[in-house]
């Protein structure tokens, strides 16, 4: 949802991907529901603390509300095998690759695997969702609205 730059966790450091709000707000609209599932090493690294992250999920909330659109639930692994830092370095099945964000969504939210999409943008996001069970969309560019469409085709 948002151009990567890296540990992006601050208001002014986040640019939208073009569509995006629109894409949110067309699941809305449809009753889809619409769950973030997101690897978190800066707060692994110590580049930010989870509390900072929070509030910038609430920030992002916030922009969202303005298109009256929302996200249902934001899921996030603060973990990195080998960067982390103190109780952030470990294994997990929370870090995508893994599936352990998408098993717990569709557990919380009864979601049914065979109607759920994750799309993403990385090859690790594939993964986690063929690992789960669910059907990847690789997101390349252009507009988030059009995937999001073509998706629930």
């Amino acid at each position: 949802m948002n151009v990567d730059r890296g540990w992006v966790h601050r208001p002014e450091d986040f640019s939208w991907i073009t569509g995006a709000r629109e894409a949110i707000k067309w699941a809305n609209d449809r009753g889809i529901l619409v769950c973030v599932i997101t690897n978190q090493a800066g707060i692994a690294r110590g580049y930010y603390t989870e509390e900072a992250f929070r509030a910038f999920t609430t920030w992002i909330e916030g922009e969202l509300a303005v298109s009256g659109a929302h996200i249902d639930a934001t899921y996030y692994c603060p973990h990195h095998p080998t960067e982390g830092v103190g109780e952030y370095r470990r294994e997990c099945r929370c870090r995508k690759p893994a599936p352990g964000l998408i098993e717990r969504a569709l557990a919380e939210w009864g979601f049914d695997p065979v109607l759920s999409v994750m799309i993403g943008d990385t090859e690790n996001d594939m993964k986690a969702a063929a690992a789960a069970g669910i059907r990847g969309v690789r997101f390349s560019g252009g507009s988030l609205l059009e995937y999001v469409e073509q998706a629930f085709v």
